[in-house]
């Protein structure tokens, strides 16, 4: 699915991205239950491309408290594994300065990764589903448990939501939209 599909008018700043988030509803955390894949909504902020060269799918939500924030493809495309965000991502510095672009090294991002899988992979959650209070709304809002961000939804449709990545150090939220998509076993 493609973000026009998702978004009437695909946001290129933060501003823009800010008035699509605040102009949608909020979400009840029972409403994210399931499988939904992402794709990164480019605004200028530092983290731009970092999850799409990482190859990211999307995320799982089993219930309130089992959570799945970073699910990646399998190398046949037939399935998805979790990867631990602590281990894959902590080394970022998100709770200190951002730099202003990331680059991506020689190596893929993505391929390091898939080559990485028996040691990134987890089976268990690493983040939970909460309501929060985000911009004057209250909304549902997945939070890490290792590492100090929240992704906090807005409604766009019944199987499409916007995400704004609360993150410690950024002064800005980095979005991305989430649509429904059960397909893929977990493994």
């Amino acid at each position: 699915m493609q973000l026009q599909e998702l978004l009437p008018s695909v946001p290129t700043t933060t501003d823009e991205a800010l008035q699509a988030f605040d102009a949608a509803e909020a979400v009840d955390p029972a409403f994210m239950i399931g499988t939904w894949h992402g794709a990164e909504i480019p605004t200028g902020h530092p983290m731009d491309g970092l999850l799409a060269a990482s190859g990211w799918w999307g995320k799982r939500f089993v219930d309130a408290e089992t959570v799945h924030p970073l699910l990646f493809p399998t190398m046949n495309g037939k399935a998805l594994w979790a990867l631990n965000p602590a281990l894959a991502f902590g080394g970022l510095g998100v709770t200190a300065k951002l730099p202003p672009k990331l680059t991506v090294p020689v190596l893929p991002i993505s391929a390091a990764i898939a080559a990485l899988r028996p040691v990134l992979q987890t089976r268990a959650p690493k983040a939970r589903l909460r309501t929060t209070r985000y911009r004057g709304t209250d909304t549902a809002t997945m939070i890490y448990d290792q590492l100090p961000i929240n992704d906090v939804f807005r409604r766009l449709s019944d199987d499409a939501v916007m995400g704004a990545m609360d993150l410690r150090g950024s002064r800005r939220p980095y979005f991305f939209a989430l649509y429904r998509d059960n397909s893929l076993p977990l493994v």
